[in-house]
């Protein structure tokens, strides 16, 4: 059997999943929309690192933290070291503020809208599990005037970090909330953080990885579908209009 025909026949399934159990789970970041395209969370991960410096706390940060350009990485190494402390506080509130920001500019992903409102109009549960502020959730869904379709079914970040994804926390709360069984809902997501969430509530899982990269490079959806296939996810699609398609609505 060749891997087209096994992926073919798991997307199938996941069809399925969508028609019959009508609950489909949405991760914000990359699914929705891309929140900081490029590079351009670098500079919001500086600011935390100078709170950080300013409470002479830098300590705290391993070396990945004091590079990376992810300011969630930054957060969760404070928390890691000082669980609950008011440092770990300070941080999340710049964090929600700067997530807030780019979610007023943010750029959709291609096929993102047109899904979630066919998938409203069908009747199908939606909400979104994300290690996002449910504020900047909040601020995208109204920009593009989504909001309705999720009736503030946001599952973001609390403030516990050690609650972010991989830990299926956001998942719970939302299958929760939309009276879910974990057995009959679906989430798309794309990063392997995703997916360790989705399996650990029991969620099936299709990947999302773009036909090309932020900021036009090209193999940045090859490179982020291998690395979803390597970790075993059977079904990495890179645009929604054709999954859209072959949905098969009664």
């Amino acid at each position: 059997m060749t891997v087209v025909r096994r992926e073919t026949e798991h997307l199938g399934a996941a069809v399925e999943r969508i028609v019959r159990g009508r609950c489909v789970l949405f991760d914000f970041d990359g699914p929705l929309c891309r929140l900081f395209p490029g590079t351009s969370s670098a500079p919001l991960a500086d600011e935390l690192r100078k709170i950080v410096a300013r409470r002479d706390a830098l300590a705290l940060l391993p070396p990945a933290a004091l590079v990376s350009i992810d300011p969630q990485v930054v957060l969760r190494a404070v928390d890691s070291a000082r669980p609950g402390d008011a440092l770990v506080a300070e941080l999340d509130a710049r964090l929600v503020q700067g997530e807030r920001d780019a979610a007023s500019i943010a750029p959709p992903t291609e096929g993102a809208d047109d899904l979630v409102r066919r998938l409203a109009k069908e009747g199908v549960r939606i909400a979104v599990t994300t290690n996002n502020s449910p504020d900047a959730v909040a601020v995208y869904l109204r920009r593009r005037g989504l909001d309705e379709h999720f009736a503030g079914r946001i599952h973001g970040r609390t403030g516990d970090p050690r609650l972010l994804k991989p830990h299926p926390d956001c998942l719970h709360r939302a299958l929760d909330a939309l009276g879910a069984d974990p057995a009959d809902a679906l989430m798309f997501g794309d990063t392997t953080t995703d997916l360790a969430a989705a399996r650990a509530a029991g969620v099936a899982f299709v990947g999302f990885a773009p036909d090309a990269g932020e900021d036009g490079d090209e193999g940045a959806g090859e490179r982020e579908a291998a690395a979803l296939r390597e970790a075993g996810v059977a079904v990495v699609r890179h645009r929604f209009d054709d999954f859209l398609a072959m949905i098969p609505w009664r």
